[in-house]
């Protein structure tokens, strides 16, 4: 052995030198030459820095190595470490390692790295701790890689990674990777979808014990980025998760442990609608907050969540550009999701209450306790109405109430123009920041449920906002939709006289006719009931500006009336959403008519004809929706005697 390997001297003098001794042991058919040469290779590598960073070296010594005698190390090395040793493991590993960190990104694509993904994974059962770090950094590099994730999403058996995930949190960044790189190019997708239910479920396992908080965040992050497709339906470890979560709530976690819970209950809020609300707001017996607290677990949840956002969003401008704002913006957005969610099932739960579907002691909390959370839900909006207020000035305006004047000139920053006295994030702009449209949405909801109002008045203080932000929305470039949150909030906004004032003065009556006017010609050709829906509820707000209006009609209103008398009814039959929606708009057009001085009337008369014509067409279409019938029949009769 002693005539092949290179003097110690020599490689301490000139350590590239022994490269072709090197290379020569790698390239000689018995094993045990080869191996000393890979050990000799690890130990150059390892000392030589100039050596590491030169790419074409580093590319020809890693062609050097047969991929077959890596596999052979591996498997050999596995099987020794039963018996106590596993230096043919660990030197293996350790040399892949190596080659991942340091060779180009191009070759972590080619199959003498990728395909090696399967062997690693095997080996874990049978790998020291420190080895079992470096299989997984290795996984992690290679399954970033289109090609990588592919070969990881062909092994059948996780359970070595599954198993250990409690200890090393690697294994989450390795699924985590692989499993999005696989979605993006995968054909299967069925198989892949049972491959994720079956690791989920093997790792809800692994973590029971445990606070899950680890579990938590990976889910958290990966659920609301995974393609709908993929998501297992039903899957039988939604319920032990939901199981972490009240555990966790109740344990007085840490701020890691806040982040995670919150996280994790607006992804499966997300993904599972149907079922995730019963499992996170409903009270549970078998709970561990039924033993330990007085109040049910919705209430605890919703509380802690509602805290953290008073105590976090009054310092959260000034956190705009600092390294820690996505991570905190993530938290609080997931908070306002959940608490958005828990009213949407409030008012579910109420609604079944008074139908009679459900019994009062299936309702989730005692009435003092509701009547706390609304007080501190009302708080906590306040606060949100405050921080959109300074968060949009600063964005257009650079200080509260600053006059338009004093807004000196247009800057463009990362493709967004504005003023140049704003500022705002660096990174994503308030129109684009899913932070302020959870904040929107839950603020919204709670306007139009709640009947404060103080808090409607403080919100018809944004309607310079969410009228730009609806415009915003309406634009083919649009990121974010803030539409329907924005009609939401309006319909509890113009309640009030105040928010009526000031939804006119900041052109929401044109805003909102306009995308009427689209969305009702759109519907003579598309059947797209959502936008359907949408126009359901631009009508909604409409029609309370319409008939609260004093003396009456506003003569630049007509201007609808106009644009309803011209619309072509479609040949095919509608949904229903899309039926309902056309109706609602030939009943704004008439409560305009109505509420308009007869002289002004007057001048509509032939568009008030058309609009009987349309009535007639429309009231046959639907002649079998006894409600949109009698709506129409309303519209006939009130047309025919305004016209006599």
């Amino acid at each position: 052995m002693s005539e092949t390997m290179p003097s110690t001297a020599e490689e301490q003098q000139d350590p590239a030198a022994s490269l072709p001794k090197i290379q020569t042991l790698l390239s000689a058919k018995d094993d045990t030459s080869r191996f000393v040469g890979l050990a000799l290779l690890k130990s150059v590598l390892d000392n030589t820095p100039e050596l590491r960073a030169n790419e074409d070296a580093i590319a020809s010594l890693w062609n050097s190595i047969p991929r077959k005698f890596l596999d052979r190390l591996i498997r050999t090395g596995s099987k020794q470490q039963a018996k106590g040793t596993n230096d043919m493991l660990d030197l293996a590993v350790s040399v892949l390692h190596t080659f991942t960190v340091l060779l180009p990104e191009k070759s972590k694509q080619e199959s003498k790295l990728v395909n090696r993904i399967p062997q690693l994974v095997a080996c874990l059962l049978y790998c020291s701790d420190e080895t079992t770090k470096l299989v997984l950094e290795t996984l992690v590099s290679l399954v970033n890689q289109p090609e990588g994730a592919e070969v990881f999403d062909s092994i059948d058996d996780l359970s070595t990674l599954t198993e250990i995930a409690p200890s090393q949190p690697l294994v989450l960044d390795t699924l985590y990777y692989a499993w999005l790189g696989a979605m993006a190019t995968i054909s299967d997708k069925k198989a892949l979808r049972a491959k994720i239910n079956q690791a989920i479920g093997s790792l809800v396992i692994s973590f029971k014990g445990t606070d899950g908080v680890t579990l938590l965040k990976f889910l958290g992050n990966f659920l609301p980025r995974l393609d709908p497709e993929l998501l297992p339906p039903n899957p039988k470890w939604l319920t032990p998760l939901a199981k972490f979560v009240r555990d966790l709530v109740i344990s007085r976690p840490t701020a890691d442990g806040r982040a995670a819970f919150a996280n994790l209950s607006a992804a499966l809020l997300e993904s599972y609608p149907v079922q995730s609300p019963q499992l996170l707001f409903a009270d549970d017996v078998d709970s561990k907050s039924t033993a330990t607290s007085e109040s049910p677990f919705a209430f605890l949840l919703v509380n802690l969540l509602l805290i953290d956002i008073r105590s976090t969003i009054p310092t959260l401008l000034g956190l705009l550009n600092s390294p820690s704002y996505s991570i905190i913006a993530q938290r609080l957005t997931s908070a306002y999701n959940v608490v958005s969610n828990f009213m949407g099932y409030l008012l579910r739960t109420l609604e079944a209450l008074d139908s009679g579907e459900t019994s009062n002691n299936q309702w989730i909390m005692k009435p003092d306790l509701l009547l706390k959370l609304r007080t501190s839900i009302s708080e906590t909006m306040s606060l949100t109405a405050e921080y959109l207020r300074d968060r949009w000035d600063a964005s257009i305006a650079g200080a509260m109430g600053l006059h338009p004047e004093a807004r000196t000139g247009a800057a463009n920053e990362s493709g967004i123009s504005h003023f140049a006295l704003a500022w705002d994030s660096k990174s994503v702009h308030s129109s684009q920041d899913p932070l302020i449209l959870a904040a929107i949405r839950t603020l919204a909801i709670w306007l139009r449920e709640d009947d404060g109002e103080q808090l409607r008045k403080e919100a018809a203080g944004l309607s310079d906002m969410f009228v730009e932000l609806y415009q915003t929305s309406s634009s083919p470039e649009k990121g974010l939709d803030f539409r329907r949150p924005v009609l939401v909030a309006f319909e509890g906004i113009l309640e009030e006289r105040k928010g009526r004032e000031a939804f006119l003065e900041n052109g929401g009556w044109q805003a909102l006719v306009n995308d009427l006017g689209n969305t009702l010609q759109a519907s003579s050709t598309t059947s797209d009931e959502n936008e359907a829906a949408r126009g359901v509820e631009i009508v909604r707000n409409l029609l309370q500006i319409a008939e609260a209006e004093q003396p009456g009609t506003r003569e630049d209103w007509m201007d609808l009336v106009t644009k309803t008398a011209a619309w072509v009814i479609p040949d095919e039959k509608q949904p229903p959403m899309v039926e309902e929606f056309q109706v609602t708009v030939l009943q704004l057009a008439t409560a305009l008519l109505v509420n308009a001085h007869p002289g002004l009337r007057r001048r509509y008369t032939h568009s008030t004809t058309a609009i009987i014509g349309i009535a007639n067409q429309l009231r046959d279409k639907v002649k079998r929706d006894e409600g949109l019938v009698e709506a129409l029949s309303d519209v006939l009769e009130t047309l025919t005697a305004l016209r006599q």
